[in-house]
């Protein structure tokens, strides 16, 4: 099942649920691959999602889909993005997801390399921070070529409150989410801005207000879960975005999950911190944050959660 296209990106994606088959959508809708390949163990899901985008073509860029159960399809993919394992159910933690997940892993990213040893791997499924490190250790490839969503998404959530609030634009505010994609999450408020000036500068700031969104930004994900069973729309275009950076060479800077060292004494985990994003993967040069003390604090609490995680998930890889 597939439709020829001209150029040559190719993007894998592991499971065809909401998530994956939204990601495939979205990259087609912005052109930014010009095949895309679906893999889920139900063939026909993968197969059913495939026929649908094909008959987008007429109203889109023109891409190859091709779809299927065997994981030989990753083959020659720049990117490869890893969207399966099990959903995070209404009212269960990120956490709870942990072993099942792992396990899950454990099987699939073996048969990734095995194709396809070259590629760049963008991992979604949950816990994000765990499974990207998880994903690290089992491909073998350096840490520029694993990468999680991170706090793309959650940057983008709190983004919207801000400018919400304030009457402008969540592309012109400057604000990050960082540490863990998860409830220790936290705001680097001490660089939060628009268009240059800090938030505190504004007449209807206040720091209850700036509280009210955070927490709304930690529990949005529970909130759309508990209301229409999963998230999928923003989350995919957030792939499409940090997909395009890769391919494209952009240089942007996002909040993407990778693998730390000696970040305020912290090494050897995964977590969200603005990182360069281009073609060769997740930049080596990391973009040096400088945290007021509150923030330092939160940053190490999330690290700490994040270090008890991935001891958990190490001893289930071994």
């Amino acid at each position: 099942m597939n439709q020829k296209a001209s150029c040559a990106s190719k993007v894998a994606i592991i499971g065809a649920g909401f998530v994956g088959s939204t990601s495939a959508y979205a990259l087609m809708m912005a052109g930014t691959a010009s095949h895309i390949a679906l893999i889920d163990v139900k063939k026909e899901k993968a197969e059913g999602e495939a026929l649908d985008l094909l008959h987008c073509m007429q109203f889109t860029h023109a891409a190859e889909i091709t779809a299927g159960d065997s994981f030989e399809l990753v083959k020659g993919a720049e990117v490869v993005v890893v969207t399966a394992g099990l959903a995070q159910k209404p009212g269960e933690s990120r956490d709870v997801l942990l072993e099942k997940n792992v396990l899950i892993f454990k099987e699939m990213i073996p048969q990734i390399v095995r194709y396809n040893n070259n590629c760049i791997i963008l991992v979604v499924s949950n816990p994000l921070d765990i499974l990207t490190y998880v994903t690290l250790k089992l491909s073998g490839f350096p840490s520029c070529r694993v990468i999680g969503t991170g706090t793309v998404l959650d940057s983008a959530r709190l983004r919207y409150e801000i400018g919400h609030h304030f009457n402008v634009s969540p592309k012109d505010v400057s604000a990050h989410i960082l540490g863990e994609h998860g409830d220790s999450e936290f705001v680097w408020w001490s660089r939060a801005e628009i268009a240059g000036v800090p938030l505190q500068k504004f007449e209807t700031y206040s720091p209850e207000l700036m509280q009210q969104f955070y927490e709304k930004t930690k529990n949005a994900a529970y909130e759309i879960i508990s209301k229409k069973g999963s998230t999928y729309f923003a989350i995919a275009l957030v792939v499409n975005k940090i997909v395009r950076a890769i391919l494209l060479d952009q240089s942007r800077v996002f909040t993407v999950s990778s693998l730390i060292e000696n970040v305020y004494g912290v090494s050897n985990i995964c977590l969200s911190l603005p990182m360069v994003v281009r073609k060769e993967g997740c930049s080596f040069h990391r973009l040096n944050i400088e945290l007021n003390n509150e923030e330092e604090k939160l940053f190490q609490a999330s690290a700490c959660k994040i270090q008890e995680l991935t001891k958990k998930a190490e001893k289930l890889i071994s």
